[in-house]
């Protein structure tokens, strides 16, 4: 299939994906205890009050009117006023998101760093003590609760060897949270710790199965070099698989920064929507789940492409 229709097509389903993200969220918004008026104004709005926004907001018309009313203000970047911040929720994510993707970011290059040259190292080594040794730590890491391995990191490296910060990072502004980096080393370790235990077992099985290919006994046949084999054509190969897993692992990105942040007091999005969530501040929690539900659609998009352009077997419409 030709480049251009198939990211045609691709950018097609992804739209429609966040069509029906915004069809729940408007479902969810409607099962909100009272409404969404009572939901957007906060509980103590009177029944007047309530009765005004439904007219202004079109609230009182047929539910496909409503949505069509909702789209529009999604598309004008309203998102509904935090009832206990008072505040716009697009304003408040505006603020948060950012520092979200910082330490999601941080946390999946660190993982990926470690867990691509790691699971090729296993592959060249299998079945010999050290691959039996790091698969362990593997599934270890992987089963471990991420707050249960931050509290083991704060217990450790903030109270019995003081060398790290306890708290992350704080301030309103990226250039805050990048004047504390040593606050950002036990949340990134905390937050990458499981993504690399799944992509070096990834990695390690996708070098195996290049490995036995035909390309690679005619290569060592010509007399090429285990090293420049592995990382001229093995290496490459093998990314295919965790390029399109990273795609996926958007939500579990999110979902582990919630805990992170948490635990570490970190002002991103996950813990706005945690405080949101023990308010029960609904306009800001279903923002939430809106953004990082079109981040996932976005993320798993850029990570087809990706796919399509080191994959030549995608290129050729074969995979």
């Amino acid at each position: 299939m030709p480049t251009f229709l198939y990211l045609a097509r691709r950018v097609l389903q992804a739209v429609v994906v966040i069509l029906i993200v915004t069809v729940v969220v408007f479902c969810l918004l409607h099962a909100l205890p009272g409404g969404p008026a009572r939901g957007i104004l906060g509980p103590q709005a009177t029944a007047q009050q309530i009765a005004e926004f439904n007219r202004q907001q079109g609230l009182d018309e047929p539910l496909p009117v409503q949505y069509l009313y909702y789209l529009r203000t999604l598309l004008h970047g309203d998102l509904g006023t935090s009832y206990t911040l008072n505040e716009p929720v697009a304003q408040l994510i505006e603020q948060r998101l950012p520092k979200t993707l910082v330490l999601t970011v941080l946390s999946a290059v660190v993982a990926l760093l470690i867990a691509i040259p790691l699971g090729m190292w296993q592959a060249v080594r299998r079945n010999k003590p050290v691959d039996y040794v790091v698969t362990t730590l593997s599934f270890v890491a992987y089963s471990t609760p991420v707050y249960f391995l931050g509290l083991i990191l704060v217990l450790v490296f903030s109270q019995l060897l003081p060398w790290l910060p306890a708290q992350a990072p704080q301030g309103d502004t990226l250039a805050q949270v990048f004047a504390d980096p040593a606050g950002l080393v036990l949340p990134v370790v905390a937050g990458a710790a499981s993504m690399i235990a799944v992509f070096s077992r990834y990695m390690r099985a996708a070098t195996l199965e290049n490995l036995s290919e035909d390309y690679v006994r005619t290569a060592r046949a010509g007399g090429s070099r285990r090293n420049a084999l592995l990382w001229r054509h093995v290496f490459r190969n093998s990314l295919t698989p965790v390029v399109a897993m990273l795609g996926y692992y958007v939500p579990v990105l999110f979902g582990g920064a919630l805990v992170v942040e948490q635990l570490f007091n970190y002002p991103g999005m996950g813990l706005l929507f945690w405080s949101s969530a023990q308010s029960s501040d609904y306009p800001v929690l279903l923002g939430c789940v809106l953004v990082i539900s079109i981040a996932t659609v976005v993320g798993t998009l850029i990570a087809d492409v990706v796919q399509r352009i080191i994959d030549p077997r995608v290129k050729a419409g074969r995979a």
